[in-house]
């Protein structure tokens, strides 16, 4: 084990059979798993992934693996190959997204498999007041919880982009936000930790200073161009999107992500290529 080990942290959204830009098809996501497993990766749980940061070396080969949201095919579709392939995942809920009822069928497990739609379909359901159709239900979660497949946090209450709905008052929301979702994680998990995706990656120097003071540390972003070593800022956790690809594709990504030398070159000229399309 090494004390200056990167553990890239891969983030997803949706797995379905839709496939497209922010959505894996089962069998791309199978492809991954297999990749991983075969090169001998393990994913970690949040609490050894903060162990990483704090400090304690982390075993080689190991990824942290992100979802963001909690839509239904998390479970319909992730959850059983994730099962099937050993691996452990993360999964930030948009608590007021989830819903009450029984546990809906999951892939390989008999009954007919309930819609699972794209990006866009999603999205345009919660804006239609109907993210009970799209999102997990408390029971789906608390199943995937109990074998200890997946883990779940917070994403706030709303995902709402207070800083473009309220500007004025965007503080305050945000207080609110973390609040409600912490209530609901507590009332139905039994828990809440102190790690926290944010809503569509925006934050600033108040919603960081919120989110410590209403007890979350580890906070993740969608940046994807960093390196989360032992002694980096918690407040700041990069993440990189897997796209709808191979897993040999993914898996190059994740071996330049963690390469010592490798990894902050490619960053860098990430970041520069990405200021010079800006400033063009």
């Amino acid at each position: 084990m090494s004390s200056t080990r990167t553990v890239p942290v891969l983030m997803y959204h949706h797995v379905t059979p839709a496939g497209g830009a922010i959505n894996v098809t089962p069998d791309h996501f199978r492809g991954q798993l297999a990749w991983l497993r075969r090169r001998g990766y393990r994913s970690l749980t949040c609490a050894q992934f903060a162990a990483h940061l704090a400090g304690a070396p982390a075993p080689a080969r190991s990824v942290l693996m992100t979802f963001d949201d909690g839509y239904l095919d998390n479970y319909v579709h992730a959850w059983p190959l994730l099962r099937e392939y050993g691996f452990h995942a993360v999964i930030f809920l948009v608590t007021g997204w989830v819903g009450d009822g029984p546990a809906r069928a999951a892939a390989g497990q008999g009954g007919d498999l309930p819609e699972t739609p794209d990006h866009a379909a999603c999205s345009a359901r919660v804006a239609a007041g109907q993210a009970s159709d799209i999102a997990l239900r408390w029971s789906e979660i608390q199943r995937m919880q109990a074998d200890g497949v997946c883990e779940f946090h917070s994403h706030t209450h709303t995902h709402t982009r207070w800083d473009k709905q309220d500007p004025g008052n965007k503080n305050s929301r945000m207080q609110i936000e973390l609040a409600q979702s912490r209530q609901c994680l507590q009332e139905h998990l039994g828990g809440v930790s102190d790690h926290l995706c944010w809503p569509q990656g925006y934050f600033d120097a108040d919603y960081v200073k919120i989110a410590q003071d209403a007890g979350f540390r580890h906070l993740y972003t969608t940046r994807a161009f960093g390196q989360n070593r032992p002694g980096s800022d918690p407040a700041s956790i990069f993440r990189f999107a897997v796209r709808n690809t191979t897993g040999d594709s993914v898996g190059r990504r994740i071996q330049v992500a963690a390469n010592p030398v490798a990894g902050p070159v490619f960053n860098a000229w990430k970041r520069w290529k990405r200021g010079q399309r800006y400033s063009g």
